[in-house]
């Protein structure tokens, strides 16, 4: 996708998934979202920063605490150091000096093991955990299949006119090397291998929050309460408001026709993600396309049109709000149950609204 065009996307997604905080300055200059809802009684001043360097979307960091300017630039610019190692550590696109990230492995397919950062490990480590936790629907080594429908869709932004999809025969040859075990790690040596030189690891379903959770763990150590963290649409809260309301976050409607929200819930100490037909996509022949895949068609998933998660880890939302898109409802029910504490919504293609009891009770507002 043309960046400027993603960044301009990334922006109107935004602003109806971004939490709906009290009016306050971005000490960048940039204005935060403001609250339809009465906002509950401050007794602190608000600060916010924002970022647009990360995962090719904006992040912001908010404080409620009351942290002076000081300590809130301090722990936001940790924040923001931690959201660059991981975004060039997870970038399969392009390497950077003295690092070995995802893109230095997927070239070095089917070559020797390579050193690699110890956070790499450790993620693509989780990473695997995902895939047996999901019964192989959040795989990372999903890459080959992956890399033919984002050509396809960097294709068609550039040339509407022509656009095309990925042939069923090079679907299928691309899924032959996807398997997870093509995935080497070696703890010890803290090594990585791809083992087929066919294959390539691609992390978009889980590196963005994983990496948040990474954040929210910092400030959770630094002792950071009433902060809240929205990386690309990726809510991460930590704690509550100082006055113990939480925060009102709005699920976007996914009718892309709809100016108006789906619902909107209050949250705390917790992370809410929802993923959607409406992100990425492009048209050929009248048929939209979207760019969360079904392993089992190695076409977009046609079950829903958006799913939210809400749990209290980033990196598990952000897995189980793909992994969830490309299963029955009542397989994501079950996968839920076996979890424990994760809520979901489903929005069906016909407008339709399904949820567990517990994200039931988080709805503070429908339409």
């Amino acid at each position: 996708m043309n960046a400027l065009r993603h960044w301009i996307k990334t922006i109107a997604a935004l602003a109806l998934l971004s939490l709906l905080l009290t009016a306050c300055s971005a000490q960048t200059g940039e204005s935060i979202p403001e609250t339809t809802a009465a906002p509950a009684p401050q007794t602190v001043e608000p600060k916010g920063k924002v970022y647009y360097t990360y995962f090719d979307t904006v992040s912001y960091v908010y404080d409620y605490a009351g942290d002076s300017a000081e300590r809130f630039d301090e722990r936001s610019a940790e924040v923001s150091h931690i959201l660059l190692e991981y975004h060039q550590l997870f970038d399969i696109y392009h390497e950077y000096s003295g690092v070995t990230n995802l893109c230095t492995l997927n070239k070095n397919a089917g070559g020797e093991p390579m050193e690699v950062d110890e956070r790499l490990i450790d993620f693509l480590l989780d990473a695997r955990e995902m895939y047996e936790l999901t019964d192989g629907e959040m795989n990372v080594m999903l890459g080959a299949v992956l890399r033919l429908w984002h050509d396809c869709r960097e294709a068609a932004e550039s040339d509407p006119a022509n656009a095309s999809i990925p042939a069923q025969e090079q679907l299928e040859e691309a899924y032959r090397h996807t398997d997870i075990s093509l995935l080497e790690i070696d703890e010890e040596k803290r090594t990585v291998r791809i083992a087929d030189a066919a294959a390539s690891i691609d992390v978009g379903a889980l590196g963005k929050g994983y990496a948040t959770e990474r954040a929210a763990e910092y400030l959770e150590r630094e002792g950071a309460r009433g902060y809240v963290l929205n990386i690309g649409g990726n809510i991460r809260c930590i704690g509550d408001r100082p006055d113990g309301s939480g925060w009102v976050t709005a699920v976007r409607n996914p009718d892309n026709a709809a100016e108006d929200f789906a619902c909107r819930l209050r949250i705390r100490d917790t992370a809410c993600v929802t993923s959607g037909v409406y992100e990425r996509y492009f048209t050929v022949s009248g048929t939209r396309y979207h760019h969360i895949i079904d392993r089992d068609t190695l076409f977009p998933a046609a079950y829903y049109d958006s799913l939210t998660v809400v749990t209290r880890d980033s990196a598990l939302a952000d897995a189980l709000s793909t992994a969830l898109f490309c299963m029955p409802q009542e397989e994501g029910e079950k996968l839920a149950e076996t979890i424990g504490g994760v809520e979901i919504l489903w929005i069906y293609p016909d407008g339709s609204q399904r949820c567990t009891p517990g994200f039931a009770v988080l709805i503070e507002e429908r339409p």
